[in-house]
């Protein structure tokens, strides 16, 4: 058993440490676990529901193993996850329904942003009466949301856009946005990593909050000298293993703290750009500040739910780092074109390798009697399969984590052809304590989990 310096501490979970427009929020020490007596352990570490969405679909013979069940081997795309194949479920033969035409004509990529996380056909108009459904995210939020301090963080690398013709008369707001709070109402990303890093540990007033910032900006101080003062008082109190929790975590958020203010000095040296101040000068950068902010986000329990778009459906970014100087959306349109199709398999296998590095970053945070992996149930896939085809079914769809205990990972699982990726959706609901009856166009609970 843990040694305690001190048996009387007994700590809740929802502790921070303050300071002038500050509240860090702390991970789980041994002193939150511990209830009554020293040897009585408390509830279960809280479950963690987030969702990684990537564009123009993927080159399946790449992305889909062989062989079902335990004994497969993980595909080129996927062989980054390699270290991480025991935490990780493919599941292949999902389908969105919703993200077909059904009578509407063009637009696939528009819907299939709009729909990942929906479930629901999109209203085709390119005007203000936008319409698809509440997410599964926010669905979760509403039931769940309000035991942590913010309900949801919604992340991404593509400024979002809410009006504007972006596809075949769909919206912007479709194409830019996979969480939606109403039918009408998206919830944009937020792609700068400083305002997510200030918003994870702004102190209650908004006011103090502005002023801290500008004060520590002013003076180059950290996040964390505001609040040292609360850490001496709690290291004073904690046992030995504790201490050492706390002062691992403060390091792992000041070397945070100081990869955002590089990148931000690196952007201050470019030309001018129409990306906010904070965003780093690489794509690969962008995405693992986003992913680390989100790992944060999750062991210091700010919040349970969180959706992460890499780059929007119909995305025509290039990828000129890995010798890909067409754009994505572009090349996604292979005309069966086996050069094109390596491309393809090129960017998504390097998706792969950032989410590759962010479970791995999961996996080394203990919680409980386990990993911070453990509790998290994250969705890793889009709503087209392949790009060219523009179809909606075999989607490309990864389950990673254990839910606490409620999947049995380490295994490849094929559903019959269309069943809806809404079953997941309800599933993993269940999962976190946020059960529904129905979701989108589901019919029931996925099975196999």
């Amino acid at each position: 058993m843990t040694a305690i310096l001190n048996s009387s501490v007994r700590m809740p979970r929802r502790v921070f440490l303050r300071g002038l427009g500050t509240a860090l929020g702390l991970p789980l020490l041994d002193a939150m676990a511990l209830r009554g007596g020293a040897a009585t352990p408390s509830t279960p570490p809280p479950r963690r529901l987030a969702f990684v969405f990537i564009p123009n679909g993927a080159n399946m013979v790449d992305w889909t193993p062989a062989a079902e069940g335990r004994d497969f081997e993980l595909p080129p795309i996927l062989e980054p996850l390699r270290p991480l194949q025991s935490e990780l479920t493919v599941l292949t033969g999902l389908t969105h329904d919703k993200a077909r035409p059904n009578g509407d004509g063009a637009g696939d990529h528009a819907r299939s942003s709009a729909t990942f996380l929906t479930a629901s056909q999109a209203r085709k108009t390119d005007g203000a009466d936008i319409q698809v459904g509440v997410s599964v995210d926010q669905v979760a939020a509403e039931r769940i949301g309000g035991q942590t301090r913010l309900p949801s963080l919604e992340l991404g690398c593509d400024r979002t856009k809410l009006s504007g013709n972006c596809d075949s008369g769909y919206s912007c707001a479709y194409s830019f946005n996979i969480a939606w709070k109403t039918p009408s109402t998206p919830l944009p990303p937020e792609v700068n990593p400083r305002l997510v890093f200030e918003r994870l540990f702004a102190g209650a007033s908004a006011a103090e909050a502005t002023e801290a910032q500008a004060r520590r900006r002013r003076y180059h101080q950290s996040i964390l000298d505001y609040v040292q003062e609360d850490a001496r008082r709690l290291q004073a109190r904690l046992g030995v293993t504790d201490r050492r929790k706390l002062d691992e975590y403060l390091t792992a958020v000041r070397e945070l703290e100081r990869r955002i203010e590089r990148s931000e000095q690196f952007r201050a040296a470019l030309p001018a750009t129409e990306k906010p101040g904070g965003i780093p000068g690489t794509y690969a950068e962008h995405i693992r500040l986003m992913f680390d902010l989100q790992a944060l986000a999750f062991q210091t329990d700010s919040t349970r739910i969180a959706s992460f778009i890499l780059a929007h459906d119909g995305s025509y970014r290039p990828y000129p780092f890995l010798g890909v100087s067409e754009g994505h959306h572009d090349l996604s349109h292979h005309g069966n074109d086996e050069e094109k199709k390596k491309k393809i398999a090129k960017i998504n296998r390097f998706h792969v390798e950032q989410f590759a590095g962010f479970l791995q970053r999961l996996k080394a945070t203990p919680e409980g009697d386990g990993t911070l992996l453990d509790q998290c149930l994250i969705v890793y896939g889009g709503a087209i399969s392949d790009g060219n085809r523009h179809n909606h079914d075999d989607l490309p769809v990864l389950l990673a984590g254990r839910g606490g205990g409620s999947v049995d990972p380490g295994r490849h699982v094929r559903y019959p052809r269309n069943t809806p990726m809404a079953n997941l959706f309800l599933s993993l609901l269940d999962r976190v304590g946020a059960p529904v009856d129905r979701f989108g166009d589901s019919t029931g609970r996925l099975a196999q989990l």
